[in-house]
């Protein structure tokens, strides 16, 4: 037995009575990440978008990013992106064109050297050409696509539909708002990005799965229980599994975002919202949409199972009828004596 109890093992949460407030607030997130797609659009990093990437540090205390927008402009590179990138002598730029061949894409990197001159040393450079880039977007969709559909014929397989429904929806809702945070703060949508969003899947998707298994458990426990109050009682027997899976997940994510350089931070801060997401959707998604999809406790029943108390046996057999007895032989009052005579009495003389 824990000598500390951080989150109580037996909770008395009534997660179902909000369940009108978290669709109202889940549907606004939805709307709101749809419109920022139409809108907004996502930041294309060089895997999706092409072009040449190179990581420059300058040799000063801190990179001018004006004066060197300026020169890099001069040069005629066409679309230039710089933003600082870790610490303030670090730089990123992005070179938006690229040319049709190695070659030209060498001389691009030779020109923007050229206007860094010596104030600024070149550490990393990357480049993706229209062909590669466009392959990887093909690719990455394709990925998205069969994963989904994995998902959606293991959920078919595995539960009733009402449940698979419900899954889809609520991994469906997690991808979308994860998605709207690319969007909103305009970070970098790349092959890491795809990896997150598909780690972000994977989660939810697992996360839902206990909760549906323990209301599976509860369903053929309580058969006559009211179904609101029983996801009630389902989510509260998952609910400190929950928090402790998450939390842990929150903080390994927090490792990376600080400590795991720039590089990580977008995927980093990717899994920690969707951790997030992934814990809301699980208790106020998944669980109360199955009172709309009209889940019953005859729908996890096997056919042949009837109500005994508060547990469903399956219907056996009729049994022989039992062997008769033989009868007990009567007593006569022959062999009875009086009462307190112990037996008859002898015939006197």
């Amino acid at each position: 037995m824990p000598l500390i109890h951080y989150i109580p093992a037996q909770t008395h949460i009534g997660f179902m009575r909000l369940r009108r407030v978290s669709f109202a607030f889940s549907a606004a997130m939805t709307l709101f990440a749809v419109f920022m797609f139409g809108t907004v659009g996502f930041n294309l990093g060089i895997d999706f978008r092409g072009g040449t990437l190179i990581e420059a540090q300058s040799a000063q205390n801190a990179a001018d990013l004006g004066a060197l927008r300026e020169q890099l402009t001069d040069s005629d590179l066409g679309d230039v992106q710089i933003q600082e990138f870790g610490s303030p002598r670090d730089v990123m730029i992005r070179v938006g064109r690229t040319g049709e061949n190695d070659a030209a894409q060498q001389a691009i990197v030779e020109k923007v050297r050229t206007a860094l001159g010596a104030d600024y040393t070149v550490r990393r450079v990357e480049t993706v050409g229209p062909s590669v880039s466009s392959e990887l977007v093909r690719q990455s969709i394709l990925a998205l696509v069969l994963g989904a559909v994995v998902v959606l014929i293991y959920l078919w397989f595995r539960f009733e539909w009402q449940f698979a429904v419900g899954a889809l929806v609520t991994t469906a809702h997690d991808i979308f708002v994860t998605l709207m945070i690319y969007s909103v703060l305009g970070l970098d949508f790349d092959l890491t990005s795809i990896a997150a969003i598909l780690t972000i899947m994977g989660y939810s998707l697992n996360d839902t799965v206990v909760v549906y298994d323990r209301i599976r458990e509860m369903l053929r426990r309580y058969k006559k229980m009211p179904l609101p109050e029983l996801l009630d009682v389902s989510v509260n027997a998952t609910f400190s599994r929950t928090i402790i899976v998450s939390l842990t997940t929150f903080l390994a994510t927090m490792a990376l975002y600080f400590f795991g350089g720039e590089v990580l931070r977008g995927f980093s801060l990717a899994m920690a919202v969707g951790v997030i997401i992934g814990t809301y959707s699980t208790i106020f998604v998944a669980a109360p949409i199955l009172i709309h999809l009209g889940l019953r406790s005859s729908t996890v029943l096997p056919p042949d199972a009837v109500e005994v108390d508060d547990e469903p046996v399956a219907e056996t057999p009729a049994l022989a009828p039992p062997a008769p007895t033989p009868p007990t032989p009567a007593r006569t009052s022959a062999g009875r004596g009086k009462k307190g005579s112990g037996g008859p009495r002898p015939a006197k003389a």
